[in-house]
């Protein structure tokens, strides 16, 4: 039989700066045993940042447990899937992120 893993494994990090200057970071690790603020066994901190401002995070810091900030303002959040919870995060950076740049067809004029 093998040996449970007693260390966090790291399932996703990705980080994107994009031409505007925002950053948009993912990082999600699955934990070796559950807690009491990390039922699930995930750790996550998602963030969509503009010059030194948080737009968006979702993260599960010790004691405080699931929960996310959007337009200076902190919330609870349920989480159900990794999936559900990267959907989620994508969902509000496409709402309170604004456009990319080069995306911005407004650029310019």
């Amino acid at each position: 039989m093998a040996a449970r893993t007693r260390k966090a494994v790291l399932l996703l990090h990705e980080k994107l700066v994009r031409e505007d200057g925002t950053i948009v970071e993912l990082v999600i690790w699955r934990l070796p045993r559950a807690t009491p603020d990390r039922p699930h066994r995930v750790k996550y901190r998602l963030y969509l940042g503009r010059r030194g401002e948080c737009l968006v995070r979702y993260d599960n810091e010790t004691g405080k447990g699931d929960h996310r900030h959007v337009g200076g303002k902190e919330m609870p959040y349920r989480f159900v899937s990794v999936a559900q919870l990267r959907r989620d995060f994508e969902a509000d950076v496409r709402k309170y992120g604004g456009k990319d740049e080069k995306e911005d067809p407004d650029r310019g004029r």
